[in-house]
């Protein structure tokens, strides 16, 4: 046999053993809320991992054990392929002890045979795992993300939020398919190829792992350098899904300004920055793959000189240089893999960075002072010198001081900016006040745990927030209990059935998304039937009739008269003539009462209710 037929098999089997690995097979891992940020440099410490195999691994162990055994059994088989070699060559070509020849065959078979079963088995479990663990922290994300404060949502985008509830733990996928089980098999793999390589020769094992050294000295620098990448990645994927999804949401507002080369340009920007990150960390990558092929030849070539001279010198048969070669390329094939596994774990601890990041943020309920159990609300409603700030030093509420008795209504008047949406935003829990106090029944908001006060709430916005389905399922999203009765009571009441009727499937017909398939004044109708099945104890009302002309607007009058029927409620209101039966009006301006009292007493006053409600009515 040539030296160019030597060098090219012996390559060939060291190729062919990595290719033999049971790549995706891997590890329980996640990170969840263990992974803790520090500083700029994100580290793995010793209790984040002792907090990851208590929360992640542990419930798993009969997974993982039976992992390990696989990994296990399947390296063990792997080694049948170079312990055989020596004997093939040496003994049976060599040596011409046939008698051997079939018993090293059907072994082989019976080795390659466990191996291929072994690493579909593990592949198979491990795969099906790590998606049950995606779902769960998506799950446990998006009710995380659910139960941040309001305040939260105004400040973020929607599409970044939705970015990293279903990319950023994508990753874990990667952590499970290349984590314990995967690091344990190639530890086992490598302590039982070092004690072969070392029984063969010593000196030849030294000088071929030189350069696996330089190479996992140059990995380790690189991934450094693409973890900050990665996170940087997951960023700009947020920013554009969320200008995506703003385009996707207003796109009659973007078509009827002519704006849409404006929006691609938007875009493409921003995919071009994306693209410009995933150019980075390919460079970077393929940089260290080239590397590990490089270091791989150059350890091919001293086997290749060394073991040569060694045959040449008779101190090393050609059986045992290519058993030495495959017993090599089990030991330096988990070091060569990691440009491959480097990558993924990388690219998936910056997405569990950021979703750690996102589950320490405190939600609503993580308020220690959110201990009481609000019981059924009579509506006894008072603000003490309540002051608001989104910004420090822009107040938008100056101490506020107003009471409302139970069944009242509270009408909030003033110009656009004055502070009436941020007043009754505190009323009903989505802020919380800087300062003051606000009281339902003598309990302050900020004791009571939101779910069994929010509970009791009834909303009907200027903005009318529908859901894709059917009317009936938008109805049934305030109360999932109700009964058929129920539903078709509030629907008429509403003036729901009135169009519902019209259409082929009644109450069963799909409105899209947002409600697009209706009018304005029959979406407005829905949110008020929607309020009327919830049968609230406290109500919001944002400009209800806004969206409904005259005849409608007189019929839901009536309705609304039902459903404030023994209800406290606020009734932010523009049209100042849909609110002159109110007990209570309050005119706010620049974030102060600057008057109070009943529509015939403000006339009569001839201040700024006057002078608004007067310049209406002339229009």
């Amino acid at each position: 046999m040539g030296a160019a037929e030597l060098g090219s098999w012996l390559v060939a089997g060291m190729g062919g053993v990595w290719e033999s690995s049971p790549g995706g097979a891997g590890a329980l891992l996640g990170f969840r809320r263990a992974m803790k940020p520090q500083g700029n440099k994100k580290k793995i410490s010793a209790s984040s991992l002792r907090e990851a195999f208590k929360k992640i691994i542990w419930p798993r162990r009969r997974l993982v054990f039976l992992g390990l055994c696989l990994i296990a059994l399947n390296r063990a088989s792997g080694m049948v392929l170079p312990a055989s070699t020596r004997y093939l060559i040496d003994d049976v070509l060599a040596g011409g002890a046939e008698g051997l020849l079939m018993p090293i065959l059907l072994g082989l078979v019976a080795a390659t045979t466990v191996q291929a079963i072994s690493s579909f088995t593990l592949t198979k479990l491990l795969s099906v795992e790590a998606q049950l663990l995606i779902a769960e922290l998506r799950a446990e994300v998006h009710e995380h993300v659910l139960g941040l404060p309001v305040r939260r949502f105004e400040d973020t985008r929607s599409g970044e939020l939705v970015s990293r509830v279903m990319n950023d733990v994508e990753g874990v996928r990667n952590l499970v398919g290349t984590g314990l089980v995967q690091l344990v098999g190639g530890i086992l793999t490598a302590l039982i190829a070092m004690v072969f390589l070392l029984k063969i020769n010593v000196a030849m094992t030294a000088l071929a792992l030189v350069p696996m050294a330089l190479f996992a000295v140059v990995s380790s620098l690189a991934f450094k350098r693409l973890r900050p990448a990665f996170r940087e990645r997951g960023r700009l994927q947020a920013e554009v899904t969320g200008r995506l999804t703003e385009s996707l949401g207003g796109i009659r507002i973007i078509k009827g300004f002519h704006a849409l080369a404006r929006e691609n340009d938007i875009f493409r920007a921003g995919v071009m920055r994306i693209f410009e990150n995933v150019k980075s960390t390919l460079t970077t990558t393929a940089a260290v793959t080239s590397l590990g092929t490089f270091f791989v030849g150059v350890a091919s070539v001293v086997i290749l000189g060394y073991g040569g001279r060694e045959i040449l010198a008779e101190q090393m048969t050609v059986g045992e240089l290519f058993s030495f070669t495959l017993f090599l390329a089990l030991l330096i094939g988990p070091i060569i893999q990691m440009a491959n596994i480097g990558t993924q774990m990388t690219e998936a601890f910056a997405g569990l960075d950021r979703t750690a990041e996102l589950l320490q943020q405190p939600g609503e309920d993580d308020d220690p002072l959110r201990v009481e159990v609000m019981p059924r609300i009579n509506g006894h409603l008072r603000f003490e010198d309540v002051s608001f700030a989104y910004e420090e030093g822009e107040p938008v509420l100056k101490g506020i001081d107003f009471e409302a008795q139970p069944g009242q209504v509270v009408a909030l008047v003033g110009s656009s900016g004055s502070g009436k949406s941020t007043l009754a935003s505190i009323a009903v829990s989505f802020l919380s006040p800087d300062t003051g106090r606000v009281l339902v029944d003598g309990v302050d908001l900020r004791t009571v745990e939101l779910a069994s006060y929010r509970s009791q709430l009834g909303l009907v916005l200027q903005d009318e927030f529908l859901f894709d389905g059917t009317i009936r399922e938008n109805l049934l999203f305030a109360r999932p209990e109700a009964s058929e009765e129920e539903i078709v009571e509030a629907a008429r009441r509403a003036h729901v059935t009135e169009f519902a009727d019209r259409m082929p499937e009644g109450l069963d017909t799909v409105i899209g998304e947002r409600g697009v398939k209706l009018s304005g004044g029959q979406k407005q109708r829905v949110t008020i039937a929607r309020a009327l099945l919830a049968d609230p104890r406290v109500l919001l009302l944002d400009e209800a009739t806004s969206s409904l002309d005259t005849e409608s607007e007189s019929f839901i009058q009536e309705s609304l008269g039902e459903l404030l029927a023994g209800r406290t409620t606020l009734v932010i209101a523009h049209r100042l003539s849909t609110i002159q039966r109110a007990d209570l009006i309050l005119v706010i301006e620049d974030g102060e009462v600057v008057e109070r009292g009943r529509h015939g007493d403000l006339m009569a006053q001839e201040g700024r209710y006057h002078r608004l409600y007067t310049l209406q009515a002339r229009i």
